[in-house]
């Protein structure tokens, strides 16, 4: 992750836009996060390990369970 001034950002805009498609960056002003740019590459994973742990154990996907052999 990168962590960059709003100055930063500013004057060099077109560095973070082009950054920002691999790398999460976190744009500051006196310390504080003022917002975040996350590639959709990363924001997909973080969605999707939401899911792991839901179906419960020795469950499959798109088999109809009365069809089990």
């Amino acid at each position: 992750m990168c962590r960059i001034t709003t100055t930063e950002f500013k004057n060099n805009f077109g560095k973070y836009v082009d950054l920002g498609q691999y790398e999460e960056i976190e744009v500051v002003k006196r310390d504080k996060v003022i917002f975040r740019i996350i590639p959709e590459r990363l924001k997909l994973v973080e969605e999707a390990k939401k899911f792991i742990g839901i179906l419960p154990k020795g469950a499959t996907i798109g088999v109809d369970p009365d069809e089990r052999g």
